[in-house]
């Protein structure tokens, strides 16, 4: 696979796409199947592009970022475990579970946990509800 940045010269717009081969990319083009996404012209040229170079200094530095990212996500997946253990999970109801428990002070031994907008957020702290967002990992190897 490459990958070509391309620009349209009707309309000026870069853009990238990725390409079986130096080859495939001259066949689609000689039969007019590139265009624009914007303005829908075939006049699609490869644009000037910079090689990637790797080098023992970025080598070194992607693989401490690649650490320090792996380490947050194992934090956020230890505080997803322990939410779902300790907290009942009431989904797009939160706001209203949230307010019943506040106004109502409706019994409840687990706290609560949910989905909810930014603008129902806004609206519960303004009401004097504690909330906190929490990044929430999907779990893609299950």
């Amino acid at each position: 696979m490459i990958k070509y940045s391309l620009i349209c010269k009707n309309c000026e717009l870069s853009f990238d796409s990725w390409f079986s081969s130096s080859k495939e990319f001259e066949k689609l083009k000689k039969k007019n199947y590139l265009n624009c996404h914007k303005c829908n012209s075939f006049k699609v040229e490869k644009n000037l592009m910079a090689p990637s170079l790797i080098n023992k200094k970025t080598d070194k530095l992607n693989n401490k970022e690649l650490k320090r990212y792996n380490k947050i996500k194992r934090t956020i997946s230890e505080y997803q475990k322990f939410i779902k253990n300790n907290l009942k999970y009431v989904g797009d109801n939160f706001p209203y579970e949230a307010r019943s428990i506040h106004y109502n002070k409706k019994k409840n031994e687990k706290g609560i946990y949910g989905r909810a907008s930014n603008q129902d957020i806004k609206e519960l702290r303004e009401e004097g509800i504690d909330t906190q967002l929490i990044p929430w990992i999907e779990d893609k190897n299950n």
